[in-house]
């Protein structure tokens, strides 16, 4: 359901790990080589299980405890590709050509803030649904 304001969050955070797989720079050291790159199987599969976990959570709207799940199972991957970046803009020597080493990070950070605030939403709509069944 579009109207409900978890389905926003999701929305925002398939949307900001699609535009990071898009927008994600190839950051080059002064030899050439590649250090980053968004066609490196680790971030593309990363990546890929995000935005699809995502969707499949917002799809499976009327079962609330499985999008809670997903949810988190989504914030796990956006740990371990934050884990990632850090790891490898730490083993980047200080001299690359791109000056951008570190802008890619920000976003599985903002990707985790939004999927938490969603399971917040999740969890206050399943309190409501069970403290209405519990008055009839």
């Amino acid at each position: 359901m579009i109207q409900r304001i978890q389905t926003i969050y999701m929305i925002l955070t398939a949307l900001l790990m699609a535009g990071l797989f898009i927008w994600f720079p190839e950051v080059q050291n002064e030899a050439g080589e590649n250090l980053f790159s968004r066609k490196e199987p680790l971030f593309f599969i990363l990546l890929f299980l995000g935005i699809a976990f995502t969707i499949i959570s917002i799809l499976s709207f009327k079962n609330r405890k499985r999008q809670f799940v997903i949810n988190r199972f989504t914030i796990l991957i956006n740990l371990i590709l934050l884990g990632v970046f850090v790891y490898r803009s730490l083993t980047v020597s200080g001299g690359t050509l791109v000056s951008e080493k570190g802008i890619g990070m920000f976003i599985p950070i903002l990707s985790i803030v939004l999927l938490v605030l969603a399971n917040r939403a999740i969890q206050k709509d399943e309190n409501l649904v069970k403290s209405v069944d519990r008055l009839r």
